[in-house]
């Protein structure tokens, strides 16, 4: 059995072994807007988000993430609150009053890795007097240049990094700890976890996993690309709490997480490690918030992401051309448009991140066998779009940065030329390969 502990996220919510799989999202507001953010909390609290992630880019942001909490709680809406926190062990110090979680990677706290852990153990230690909880969030982009150097940038990397930090909790006997290895290439994304998972079962203390595909896109795909990721995960116990990110208004990822959740909640408490059973029914509630044709195509990619994913079948046996060359790529078994990855904006993001993504959508369809990211911020974007051939980055005041692979190669771009620049950057390369 995979029987992880329990975490206790502020007063109402467990998550670990023996209890329901937990649904959350994240804010896209900025932070620095209360009235905005306060408003889009009680959309995503009343839509059954259990948890409320909020990005806080800077110290100035940490008395409007205050506020944001204060008024919450003054309007009896208690979800608990997560800050968001990159690189800054400042900021996550800063927040450890305020929200009831903060997420972290403790690897970007500093680029000396023994002043990193110097660091998390302060951090460590301040959690636990304020008794919170946290989550260790890695993702395959962003493993920094001690893993990177020492591990490669692989699953087995990501699994590694990620236990180092677990280690160092459990030798501070501080357990309210929550882990993460994203990717938005579902195949990393599924190895990482089962590696860790792994990891943790030999050392004999097992923290919960948030369970989730990075950037995943919007859309059919993007729903697509999630269910198949996570539902493989979830079949064989790996998972307790989950986001399914979209790359559109967060509302809208609540209803595709309710279905995962729903459909594998039993397994973390009845099942053994490895073993699949997909015969739970979603509750009507989670369904009701789809239509017919949603839940259909939810329904399929749960149904066939594990089988594809592990290799034990090469095809879908459905007529749905459509779902299956989705689904298909999904599990990166056959590609038959771009592939695309697609962050789903937070508070950092500094453009119209959504309306920019579907027109790049339009205007690359055409292309084949690429992988195209289109990013909220110069933050974390770069690092996060580690499998992409062509990267889209906002770099705020109506600037975009466009990327070959890891190189950016077209600086400071107009917004309103962007999308152009970029589908000259590819057409030009294009041509370029044809002649070679």
């Amino acid at each position: 059995m995979l029987n992880t502990k329990t975490v206790r996220v502020g007063s109402n919510v467990l998550i670990g072994s023996g209890h329901p799989i937990v649904v959350q999202t994240m804010c896209n507001t900025h932070t620095s807007d209360v009235d905005a953010t306060v408003a889009q909390c009680r959309r995503l609290a009343a839509a059954g988000s259990q948890l409320i992630r909020i990005t806080v880019p800077s110290m100035k942001d940490v008395p409007c993430l205050e506020e944001i909490s204060h008024r919450l709680r003054s309007e009896g809406i208690d979800t608990p609150l997560v800050a968001d926190i990159h690189f800054s062990p400042e900021i996550a110090m800063a927040v450890v009053p305020i929200v009831e979680k903060i997420r972290i990677n403790p690897g970007n706290f500093h680029p000396d890795h023994q002043k990193a852990r110097e660091l998390f153990r302060k951090f460590i230690e301040k959690c636990k007097e304020y008794d919170r909880a946290i989550r260790i969030g890695l993702n395959h982009g962003s493993l920094g240049k001690y893993i990177i150097d020492k591990y490669g940038n692989t699953p087995e990397a990501m699994a590694l990094a990620a236990f180092e930090w677990v280690q160092m909790c459990r030798e501070a006997s501080f357990h309210n700890v929550v882990v993460s290895l994203k990717a938005s290439n579902t195949v990393v994304m599924v190895e990482a976890y089962r590696r860790l998972a792994a990891m943790m079962q030999e050392s004999g203390v097992v923290y919960p996993l948030h369970v989730g595909v990075t950037e995943a896109g919007n859309g059919d795909s993007g729903r697509i690309k999630s269910c198949v990721a996570i539902s493989t995960l979830l079949s064989e116990g790996i998972g307790n709490t989950i986001r399914v990110s979209l790359t559109e208004d967060p509302a809208n990822e609540i209803p595709v997480a309710r279905y995962l959740a729903d459909r594998y909640s039993d397994l973390g408490s009845s099942h053994p490690f490895g073993v699949r059973d997909d015969n739970v029914i979603p509750s009507e509630a989670s369904v009701s918030q789809m239509d017919e044709r949603m839940t259909y195509i939810l329904k399929a990619a749960c149904d066939w992401g594990a089988p594809l994913l592990n290799h034990e079948i090469d095809d879908i046996p459905i007529e749905d051309e459509y779902l299956k060359d989705e689904i298909l790529q999904a599990c990166r078994r056959r590609f038959y448009k771009p592939e695309y990855i697609a962050c789903p904006g937070c508070g950092r993001t500094l453009y119209d991140l959504e309306n920019t993504f579907n027109r790049v959508k339009e205007r690359t369809s055409h292309f084949k066998n690429i992988v195209i990211a289109v990013m909220g911020c110069i933050v974390n974007g770069p690092g996060e779009m580690a499998d992409a051939d062509y990267g889209y980055v906002g770099e705020g005041f109506g600037k975009v940065t466009l990327y070959r692979k890891k190189d950016p190669v077209l600086r400071h771009i107009p917004e309103d030329e962007a999308v152009d620049k970029l589908v000259e950057l590819i057409s030009s390369d294009s041509v370029s390969r044809l002649g070679d």
